[in-house]
Protein backbone atom coordinates (compact mmCIF):
# COMPACT_ATOMS: atom_id res chain seq x y z
CA UNK A 1 0.00 0.00 0.00
CA UNK A 2 1.29 3.46 -0.89
CA UNK A 3 1.63 6.21 1.71
CA UNK A 4 -0.98 8.19 -0.21
CA UNK A 5 -3.47 5.32 0.08
CA UNK A 6 -2.66 4.84 3.76
CA UNK A 7 -3.15 8.56 4.30
CA UNK A 8 -6.66 8.28 2.88
CA UNK A 9 -7.40 5.68 5.54
CA UNK A 10 -5.78 7.88 8.20
CA UNK A 11 -8.07 10.75 7.24
CA UNK A 12 -11.05 8.50 7.98
CA UNK A 13 -9.53 7.13 11.17
CA UNK A 14 -7.16 9.84 12.47
CA UNK A 15 -6.40 8.26 15.86
CA UNK A 16 -3.25 6.13 16.00
CA UNK A 17 -2.33 3.67 18.72
CA UNK A 18 0.85 1.64 19.15
CA UNK A 19 -0.11 -0.04 22.44
CA UNK A 20 -2.93 -2.56 22.13
CA UNK A 21 -3.70 -2.15 25.85
CA UNK A 22 -4.75 1.45 25.24
CA UNK A 23 -6.73 0.78 22.09
CA UNK A 24 -10.04 2.53 21.41
CA UNK A 25 -12.64 1.62 18.82
CA UNK A 26 -11.77 3.17 15.45
CA UNK A 27 -8.03 3.49 16.11
CA UNK A 28 -5.36 2.65 13.56
CA UNK A 29 -3.05 0.15 15.24
CA UNK A 30 0.64 0.30 14.24
CA UNK A 31 2.33 -2.95 15.24
CA UNK A 32 5.74 -1.67 16.31
CA UNK A 33 8.38 -4.06 17.55
CA UNK A 34 11.51 -3.85 19.65
CA UNK A 35 14.01 -6.02 21.51
CA UNK A 36 11.42 -7.20 24.04
CA UNK A 37 8.08 -6.88 22.23
CA UNK A 38 6.47 -7.52 18.85
CA UNK A 39 3.26 -5.68 18.08
CA UNK A 40 2.57 -7.94 15.12
CA UNK A 41 1.54 -10.63 17.60
CA UNK A 42 -1.29 -8.39 18.85
CA UNK A 43 -2.54 -7.14 15.48
CA UNK A 44 -5.44 -9.56 15.09
CA UNK A 45 -6.49 -8.99 18.70
CA UNK A 46 -6.39 -5.25 18.06
CA UNK A 47 -8.90 -5.69 15.24
CA UNK A 48 -11.10 -7.78 17.50
CA UNK A 49 -10.95 -4.98 20.08
CA UNK A 50 -12.28 -2.46 17.57
CA UNK A 51 -9.27 -1.16 15.66
CA UNK A 52 -10.26 -0.02 12.19
CA UNK A 53 -7.04 -1.33 10.64
CA UNK A 54 -3.74 -2.79 11.81
CA UNK A 55 -0.45 -1.95 10.09
CA UNK A 56 1.96 -4.91 10.28
CA UNK A 57 5.31 -5.97 8.82
CA UNK A 58 5.00 -9.70 9.55
CA UNK A 59 2.18 -11.66 7.89
CA UNK A 60 -0.66 -12.62 10.25
CA UNK A 61 -3.64 -14.91 9.78
CA UNK A 62 -6.82 -12.86 10.11
CA UNK A 63 -8.97 -10.25 8.41
CA UNK A 64 -6.73 -9.58 5.42
CA UNK A 65 -8.91 -6.63 4.41
CA UNK A 66 -7.98 -4.75 7.58
CA UNK A 67 -4.41 -6.01 8.00
CA UNK A 68 -2.10 -3.68 6.08
CA UNK A 69 1.24 -5.36 5.37
CA UNK A 70 4.22 -3.02 4.91
CA UNK A 71 7.98 -3.50 4.79
CA UNK A 72 8.65 -1.71 8.10
CA UNK A 73 5.96 -0.43 10.47
CA UNK A 74 8.15 2.21 12.15
CA UNK A 75 9.37 3.59 8.84
CA UNK A 76 5.79 3.66 7.56
CA UNK A 77 4.69 5.58 10.65
CA UNK A 78 7.42 8.15 10.04
CA UNK A 79 6.62 8.42 6.33
CA UNK A 80 2.93 8.91 7.13
CA UNK A 81 3.88 11.65 9.57
CA UNK A 82 5.95 13.37 6.89
CA UNK A 83 3.09 13.16 4.39
CA UNK A 84 0.73 14.65 6.98
CA UNK A 85 3.27 17.37 7.79
CA UNK A 86 3.38 18.35 4.11
CA UNK A 87 -0.33 19.23 4.24
CA UNK A 88 0.45 22.21 6.51
CA UNK A 89 2.00 25.61 5.85
CA UNK A 90 1.92 26.69 9.51
CA UNK A 91 5.05 27.18 11.66
CA UNK A 92 6.49 23.96 13.05
CA UNK A 93 8.77 24.91 15.95
CA UNK A 94 11.33 22.25 16.93
CA UNK A 95 12.96 22.37 20.37
CA UNK A 96 15.98 20.41 21.51
CA UNK A 97 18.81 20.85 24.02
CA UNK A 98 20.60 19.15 26.91
CA UNK A 99 18.52 20.74 29.66
CA UNK A 100 15.20 22.53 29.86
CA UNK A 101 13.72 21.47 26.53
CA UNK A 102 10.52 20.04 28.02
CA UNK A 103 9.94 23.08 30.24
CA UNK A 104 10.68 25.38 27.29
CA UNK A 105 8.30 23.37 25.12
CA UNK A 106 5.59 23.68 27.74
CA UNK A 107 6.14 27.43 28.17
CA UNK A 108 6.31 28.15 24.43
CA UNK A 109 3.18 26.14 23.67
CA UNK A 110 1.34 27.71 26.63
CA UNK A 111 2.16 31.21 25.38
CA UNK A 112 1.20 30.43 21.78
CA UNK A 113 -2.00 28.63 22.74
CA UNK A 114 -3.17 31.72 24.64
CA UNK A 115 -3.74 33.30 21.22
CA UNK A 116 -3.63 30.51 18.62
CA UNK A 117 -4.68 26.88 18.23
CA UNK A 118 -1.46 25.08 19.06
CA UNK A 119 -0.54 21.39 19.05
CA UNK A 120 2.48 20.16 20.94
CA UNK A 121 4.39 17.13 22.19
CA UNK A 122 2.53 15.47 25.03
CA UNK A 123 4.62 14.55 28.04
CA UNK A 124 8.02 13.34 26.94
CA UNK A 125 7.11 11.74 23.59
CA UNK A 126 10.20 13.21 21.96
CA UNK A 127 11.78 10.23 20.20
CA UNK A 128 11.54 8.35 16.87
CA UNK A 129 8.06 7.09 17.82
CA UNK A 130 6.72 10.01 19.83
CA UNK A 131 7.62 12.69 17.28
CA UNK A 132 5.70 11.13 14.34
CA UNK A 133 2.76 10.47 16.67
CA UNK A 134 2.81 14.13 17.70
CA UNK A 135 2.89 15.27 14.07
CA UNK A 136 -0.02 12.98 13.23
CA UNK A 137 -2.04 14.47 16.11
CA UNK A 138 -1.98 17.93 14.50
CA UNK A 139 -5.46 18.77 13.22
CA UNK A 140 -6.57 20.99 10.35
CA UNK A 141 -7.40 23.85 12.72
CA UNK A 142 -3.77 24.17 13.82
CA UNK A 143 -2.05 27.54 13.69
CA UNK A 144 1.18 26.23 15.31
CA UNK A 145 2.90 22.96 16.13
CA UNK A 146 5.60 22.77 18.82
CA UNK A 147 7.71 19.62 18.61
CA UNK A 148 10.21 18.50 21.26
CA UNK A 149 13.19 16.48 20.02
CA UNK A 150 15.25 14.36 22.40
CA UNK A 151 18.49 12.75 21.28
CA UNK A 152 21.41 10.78 22.71
CA UNK A 153 23.58 10.24 19.63
CA UNK A 154 24.73 11.82 16.38
CA UNK A 155 22.38 12.00 13.38
CA UNK A 156 19.28 11.52 15.54
CA UNK A 157 18.05 15.13 15.26
CA UNK A 158 18.92 15.09 11.57
CA UNK A 159 16.63 12.10 11.15
CA UNK A 160 13.77 13.78 13.01
CA UNK A 161 14.02 16.85 10.79
CA UNK A 162 13.40 14.73 7.70
CA UNK A 163 9.77 14.20 8.66
CA UNK A 164 9.15 17.12 11.03
CA UNK A 165 10.39 19.68 8.47
CA UNK A 166 10.69 22.43 11.08
CA UNK A 167 10.38 26.07 10.05
CA UNK A 168 11.66 27.44 13.38
CA UNK A 169 14.03 26.01 15.95
CA UNK A 170 15.36 26.39 19.49
CA UNK A 171 18.40 24.77 21.09
CA UNK A 172 17.96 25.51 24.79
CA UNK A 173 21.62 24.73 25.62
CA UNK A 174 24.37 22.17 25.08
CA UNK A 175 25.58 20.63 28.31
CA UNK A 176 27.02 17.44 29.73
CA UNK A 177 24.17 15.10 28.83
CA UNK A 178 24.31 11.71 27.06
CA UNK A 179 28.10 12.05 26.81
CA UNK A 180 28.42 8.33 26.18
CA UNK A 181 26.29 8.48 23.03
CA UNK A 182 27.44 11.86 21.73
CA UNK A 183 31.12 11.35 22.50
CA UNK A 184 31.76 14.37 24.71
CA UNK A 185 30.56 17.98 24.88
CA UNK A 186 31.75 18.77 21.34
CA UNK A 187 29.67 15.84 20.16
CA UNK A 188 26.65 17.19 22.02
CA UNK A 189 26.95 20.50 20.18
CA UNK A 190 27.35 18.76 16.86
CA UNK A 191 24.37 16.49 17.50
CA UNK A 192 22.04 19.20 18.78
CA UNK A 193 23.34 21.51 16.03
CA UNK A 194 21.80 19.24 13.41
CA UNK A 195 18.59 21.21 14.01
CA UNK A 196 20.30 24.48 13.13
CA UNK A 197 21.98 22.80 10.14
CA UNK A 198 18.55 21.90 8.79
CA UNK A 199 17.14 25.38 9.39
CA UNK A 200 20.17 26.98 7.76
CA UNK A 201 19.75 24.81 4.66
CA UNK A 202 16.01 25.49 4.51
CA UNK A 203 16.01 29.21 5.35
CA UNK A 204 14.34 28.71 8.71
CA UNK A 205 14.23 30.95 11.77
CA UNK A 206 16.18 30.33 14.98
CA UNK A 207 15.47 31.60 18.50
CA UNK A 208 18.67 31.68 20.54
CA UNK A 209 19.89 32.71 24.02
CA UNK A 210 22.46 35.47 23.67
CA UNK A 211 24.39 34.57 26.85
CA UNK A 212 25.74 31.30 25.43
CA UNK A 213 28.79 32.04 23.25
CA UNK A 214 28.59 28.64 21.57
CA UNK A 215 25.12 29.46 20.21
CA UNK A 216 26.65 32.43 18.40
CA UNK A 217 29.05 30.00 16.74
CA UNK A 218 26.30 27.46 16.01
CA UNK A 219 24.04 30.06 14.36
CA UNK A 220 26.67 31.35 11.95
CA UNK A 221 25.28 31.46 8.41
CA UNK A 222 21.64 31.33 9.50
CA UNK A 223 19.86 34.29 7.96
CA UNK A 224 17.20 34.82 10.63
CA UNK A 225 18.18 34.60 14.29
CA UNK A 226 15.89 36.11 16.94
CA UNK A 227 17.99 36.63 20.05
CA UNK A 228 16.80 36.83 23.63
CA UNK A 229 18.94 37.30 26.73
CA UNK A 230 19.84 39.21 29.85
CA UNK A 231 21.79 42.07 28.23
CA UNK A 232 21.30 41.78 24.48
CA UNK A 233 18.59 40.58 22.15
CA UNK A 234 15.16 41.47 20.83
CA UNK A 235 13.67 40.46 24.20
CA UNK A 236 15.65 40.90 27.40
CA UNK A 237 14.97 40.20 31.05
CA UNK A 238 16.61 39.31 34.35
CA UNK A 239 15.82 37.70 37.68
CA UNK A 240 14.11 40.36 39.76
CA UNK A 241 13.25 38.37 42.84
CA UNK A 242 13.94 34.78 43.84
CA UNK A 243 12.34 33.60 47.02
CA UNK A 244 10.73 30.25 46.32
CA UNK A 245 9.49 30.96 42.80
CA UNK A 246 11.35 33.22 40.43
CA UNK A 247 10.13 36.60 39.30
CA UNK A 248 11.44 37.96 36.02
CA UNK A 249 11.73 41.65 35.14
CA UNK A 250 11.61 42.43 31.42
CA UNK A 251 13.89 45.23 30.29
CA UNK A 252 13.48 45.21 26.51
CA UNK A 253 11.23 44.12 23.68
CA UNK A 254 7.96 43.40 25.47
CA UNK A 255 5.27 45.64 26.93
CA UNK A 256 5.15 44.07 30.38
CA UNK A 257 7.44 44.87 33.26
CA UNK A 258 7.57 41.55 35.10
CA UNK A 259 6.09 38.09 35.59
CA UNK A 260 5.74 36.11 38.81
CA UNK A 261 6.21 32.49 37.77
CA UNK A 262 5.48 29.19 39.48
CA UNK A 263 8.90 27.87 38.48
CA UNK A 264 11.75 27.08 40.87
CA UNK A 265 15.31 27.85 39.90
CA UNK A 266 17.19 30.67 38.23
CA UNK A 267 18.19 28.18 35.55
CA UNK A 268 14.64 28.60 34.21
CA UNK A 269 15.30 32.22 33.21
CA UNK A 270 16.39 31.32 29.64
CA UNK A 271 13.29 29.12 29.26
CA UNK A 272 10.99 31.95 30.33
CA UNK A 273 12.74 34.49 28.12
CA UNK A 274 12.52 32.08 25.20
CA UNK A 275 8.75 31.71 25.55
CA UNK A 276 8.35 35.48 25.84
CA UNK A 277 10.52 35.97 22.74
CA UNK A 278 8.57 33.42 20.69
CA UNK A 279 5.29 34.98 21.77
CA UNK A 280 6.51 38.48 20.89
CA UNK A 281 7.85 37.32 17.51
CA UNK A 282 4.46 35.84 16.62
CA UNK A 283 2.53 38.88 17.92
CA UNK A 284 0.91 37.32 20.96
CA UNK A 285 -0.38 40.25 23.06
CA UNK A 286 1.93 41.05 25.97
CA UNK A 287 -0.88 40.67 28.50
CA UNK A 288 -1.53 37.13 27.26
CA UNK A 289 2.17 36.29 27.43
CA UNK A 290 2.25 37.49 31.03
CA UNK A 291 -0.85 35.52 31.99
CA UNK A 292 0.41 32.36 30.28
CA UNK A 293 3.80 32.50 32.01
CA UNK A 294 2.30 33.22 35.41
CA UNK A 295 -0.36 30.52 35.21
CA UNK A 296 1.93 27.72 34.05
CA UNK A 297 2.61 25.30 36.89
CA UNK A 298 4.92 22.31 36.27
CA UNK A 299 3.48 18.92 37.11
CA UNK A 300 6.01 16.65 35.47
CA UNK A 301 8.78 16.29 38.10
CA UNK A 302 10.69 19.14 36.47
CA UNK A 303 11.40 22.09 38.79
CA UNK A 304 8.17 21.17 40.54
CA UNK A 305 7.51 22.43 44.07
CA UNK A 306 5.66 19.86 46.17
CA UNK A 307 4.48 20.80 49.66
CA UNK A 308 3.99 18.03 52.23
CA UNK A 309 3.00 19.30 55.64
CA UNK A 310 5.58 21.87 56.68
CA UNK A 311 8.17 20.53 54.22
CA UNK A 312 8.89 21.74 50.68
CA UNK A 313 10.30 19.42 48.02
CA UNK A 314 11.88 20.70 44.82
CA UNK A 315 11.14 17.67 42.68
CA UNK A 316 13.42 17.72 39.66
CA UNK A 317 13.68 13.99 39.18
CA UNK A 318 12.70 13.41 35.59
CA UNK A 319 16.30 13.47 34.50
CA UNK A 320 19.77 14.50 35.58
CA UNK A 321 23.15 15.14 34.02
CA UNK A 322 26.24 16.96 35.33
CA UNK A 323 25.13 20.33 33.94
CA UNK A 324 21.58 20.25 35.26
CA UNK A 325 22.62 18.78 38.63
CA UNK A 326 25.23 21.51 39.15
CA UNK A 327 22.68 24.24 38.32
CA UNK A 328 20.08 22.68 40.62
CA UNK A 329 22.50 22.52 43.56
CA UNK A 330 23.73 26.07 43.04
CA UNK A 331 20.16 27.30 42.87
CA UNK A 332 19.25 25.36 46.02
CA UNK A 333 22.14 27.03 47.85
CA UNK A 334 20.56 30.46 47.21
CA UNK A 335 17.16 29.43 48.53
CA UNK A 336 16.43 31.19 51.85
CA UNK A 337 15.85 28.26 54.22
CA UNK A 338 17.43 27.08 57.45
CA UNK A 339 17.17 23.34 56.86
CA UNK A 340 18.21 22.00 53.46
CA UNK A 341 18.44 18.33 52.56
CA UNK A 342 20.02 17.16 49.30
CA UNK A 343 18.75 13.86 47.88
CA UNK A 344 20.62 13.10 44.68
CA UNK A 345 20.36 10.03 42.47
CA UNK A 346 23.04 8.80 40.09
CA UNK A 347 23.55 10.33 36.63
CA UNK A 348 23.37 7.88 33.74
CA UNK A 349 24.76 7.66 30.17
CA UNK A 350 28.04 9.43 30.94
CA UNK A 351 30.30 6.67 29.67
CA UNK A 352 33.98 6.86 30.55
CA UNK A 353 33.48 10.28 32.17
CA UNK A 354 30.93 9.04 34.69
CA UNK A 355 33.20 8.60 37.71
CA UNK A 356 34.85 11.97 37.16
CA UNK A 357 31.52 13.77 36.76
CA UNK A 358 30.07 12.21 39.90
CA UNK A 359 33.24 13.17 41.78
CA UNK A 360 32.86 16.77 40.61
CA UNK A 361 29.34 16.84 42.03
CA UNK A 362 30.71 15.58 45.36
CA UNK A 363 33.29 18.40 45.28
CA UNK A 364 30.52 20.91 44.68
CA UNK A 365 28.45 19.54 47.57
CA UNK A 366 31.49 19.76 49.84
CA UNK A 367 31.63 23.53 49.41
CA UNK A 368 28.40 24.16 51.29
CA UNK A 369 26.75 23.33 54.61
CA UNK A 370 23.71 21.05 54.49
CA UNK A 371 21.37 19.61 57.08
CA UNK A 372 21.76 16.22 55.39
CA UNK A 373 23.01 14.86 52.08
CA UNK A 374 21.69 11.57 50.71
CA UNK A 375 23.21 9.99 47.60
CA UNK A 376 21.46 7.18 45.75
CA UNK A 377 22.86 4.69 43.27
CA UNK A 378 24.94 5.25 40.18
CA UNK A 379 28.64 5.94 40.52
CA UNK A 380 28.20 7.69 43.86
CA UNK A 381 28.82 4.27 45.38
CA UNK A 382 32.38 4.16 44.00
CA UNK A 383 33.51 7.63 45.10
CA UNK A 384 34.84 8.35 48.62
CA UNK A 385 32.50 10.63 50.55
CA UNK A 386 31.11 10.99 54.06
CA UNK A 387 27.47 11.34 53.07
CA UNK A 388 24.54 8.96 53.57
CA UNK A 389 24.34 6.46 50.72
CA UNK A 390 21.60 4.08 49.56
CA UNK A 391 21.49 1.76 46.56
CA UNK A 392 17.89 2.57 45.68
CA UNK A 393 15.35 5.35 46.06
CA UNK A 394 13.09 2.91 47.94
CA UNK A 395 15.76 2.56 50.65
CA UNK A 396 16.12 6.35 50.78
CA UNK A 397 12.36 6.67 51.17
CA UNK A 398 12.41 4.45 54.27
CA UNK A 399 15.19 6.58 55.76
CA UNK A 400 13.34 9.81 55.01
CA UNK A 401 10.15 8.57 56.63
CA UNK A 402 12.06 7.72 59.80
CA UNK A 403 13.64 11.19 60.11
CA UNK A 404 10.41 13.12 60.68
CA UNK A 405 11.76 16.39 59.25
CA UNK A 406 9.71 19.55 59.69
CA UNK A 407 10.02 23.02 58.15
CA UNK A 408 12.68 21.70 55.78
CA UNK A 409 13.48 22.12 52.10
CA UNK A 410 14.56 19.19 49.94
CA UNK A 411 16.17 19.02 46.51
CA UNK A 412 15.26 15.68 44.92
CA UNK A 413 17.09 15.03 41.65
CA UNK A 414 18.41 12.08 39.66
CA UNK A 415 18.34 10.31 36.32
CA UNK A 416 15.05 8.73 35.29
CA UNK A 417 16.22 5.21 36.05
CA UNK A 418 16.86 6.23 39.68
CA UNK A 419 13.14 7.03 40.15
CA UNK A 420 13.98 9.57 42.83
CA UNK A 421 10.35 10.70 43.10
CA UNK A 422 9.82 7.52 45.13
CA UNK A 423 11.65 9.03 48.10
CA UNK A 424 8.53 11.12 48.69
CA UNK A 425 6.13 8.22 48.77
Amino acid sequence: MTIEALYQIFQQYPSIQTDSRKLKAGDLFFALKGPSFNGNQFAVKALEMGAAYAVIDEPQEGDSGRLILVDDVLQTLQELARYHRLQFTIPFIAITGSNGKTTTKELVSTVLSSQFTTYTTQGNLNNHIGIPLTILSVKNDAAFAVIEMGANHQKEIEGYCKYTLPTHGIITNCGKAHLEGFGGVAGVRKGKGELFDYLKANKGVVFAYDEYDYLHEMTEGIGQVYWYGIHNGSVCGRIWNHDTFIQVAFTKGIEITSVQTQLVGEYNLPNILCAAAVGTYFSVPATKIKSALENYAPSNSRSQMVVKGSNHFILDAYNANPSSTKLAIENFVKLPANQKILMLGGMMELGAESLEEHALIIELINKYRWTKVVLVGGDYKDIPHHYIYFNTSAEAAVWLKEQRFENSYFLVKGSRSMQMEKVME
